[in-house]
């Protein structure tokens, strides 16, 4: 299991197109992914849970990976979250 710690510099935050982007890296694995903000957590693989957290920009979340490419999944979301944050 990988638990790691992140932020959205994205100005809306992660709304609608960012969670898109999310999500649909999120379904490209089969380790099972949840997204932690302000003590409720939902499945990263499910786009209205993600939306339902409504993370503000620059406020720190908790993705957690499991399963037996939890790595590879881990990176890759963390390169995504990069393309956001230089979103503008």
């Amino acid at each position: 299991m990988i638990e790691s710690k992140f932020k959205i510099g994205y100005p809306l935050g992660l709304h609608a197109r960012p969670a898109t982007m999310l999500v649909s890296k999120a379904n490209s694995f089969q380790a099972e992914m949840t997204i932690e903000f302000n003590e409720k957590r939902v499945n990263l693989k499910s786009i209205m849970g993600v939306l339902s957290l409504s993370v503000p920009q620059n406020k720190t979340f908790i993705i957690t990976f499991n399963g037996r490419d939890e790595e590879e999944a881990s990176q890759a979301i963390n390169r995504i979250i990069n393309e956001i944050n230089l979103m503008k």
